[in-house]
């Protein structure tokens, strides 16, 4: 039977997992060209083995695999990374795939629902559409870019260069940057009903809340989720979307319900990994 890698590639750490059950994790450094972090993921690869592999990239690609932006890593701006993939990993078959479209499918394969809206808030927001057990639009047109809906006209910058995108309003990072704590001081006031943490995080699942509906005027999932590490490390976030989430109703179209992420913030890793199962 042949094994399957699913490679998870953040703008800070990357994650492997073998469908064999080996899982490893590794961070980038801080300052370093593409070819040098290149070099490092192909370190934790060597050895392994595998006959397929699925890859989850957040950066933006052009048809042909090159890499077209990528704020947290601009190094990499350029760089035919698919050519560089199937170099590093022959002879195995590889796919490459945006890593919210892969984490709506996995979560909608472990939801068992054949429409789902994803939302995965971390240091930056992703996610995707999956209609009919298919991501929407597809991977010949491009990723669902959830993070980078409009959700306040007159909102804060984003790292795309355009104002009130829903990453610069809600994510992980937006969200630290309005309250002017740390995550650990974050996660403690809002434990505590700290006014300013409170009024932070609630903002930000307002603003999550009014993409899910906007998504779900668009293509009527069954379930909407919402995972990612930021929100799964504070409790009582996805019930807090759910509750802002409810109140935008309109007559004769409630939202539809919204849940927590059941693969956490390994969703994107999970659907490397059906990628990965697919090509082989």
């Amino acid at each position: 039977m042949s094994t399957a890698l699913g490679i998870d590639v953040g703008g800070t750490k990357v994650a492997l997992r073998l469908s064999s059950g080996f899982h490893a994790t590794f961070t980038w450094p801080d300052s370093s060209t593409a070819q040098q972090d290149l070099a490092l993921l192909g370190s934790h690869v060597r050895g392994l083995e595998f006959d397929a592999v699925g890859v989850a990239m957040p950066a933006t690609m052009d048809g042909s695999g090159r890499v077209t932006a990528w704020p947290t890593r601009p190094s990499w701006i350029g760089l035919d990374l698919r050519a560089e993939l199937l170099r590093m990993l022959a002879p195995a078959t590889v796919r490459v795939a945006d890593d919210g479209d892969l984490a709506a499918v996995a979560e909608a394969d472990a939801a068992g629902c054949a429409d789902v809206v994803y939302l995965g808030v971390g240091t930056g927001i992703g996610g995707g559409a999956v209609v009919g057990g298919r991501p929407c639009p597809g991977p010949t047109r491009g990723s669902c870019e959830v993070g980078h809906m409009i959700v306040e006209r007159a909102g804060p910058r984003c790292d795309c260069g355009r104002s009130g995108c829903l990453q610069a309003v809600a994510s992980g990072a937006a969200t630290l940057r309005r309250a002017g704590v740390t995550f650990d001081e974050l996660r403690d006031g809002w434990l505590a009903r700290d006014a300013r943490a409170v009024s932070a995080v609630r903002e930000s699942c307002a603003a999550l809340a009014a993409a899910a509906v906007s998504l779900g005027e668009l293509f009527r999932p069954a379930l909407t989720i919402v995972g990612g590490g930021f929100a799964a490390g504070l409790p009582g976030f996805v019930e807090t979307v759910a509750e802002h989430t409810a109140a935008l109703g309109r007559p004769g179209h409630p939202p539809a319900p919204v849940r927590a992420a059941t693969l956490g913030g390994l969703s994107s890793l999970h659907g490397a990994l059906l990628l990965a199962r697919a090509a082989d």
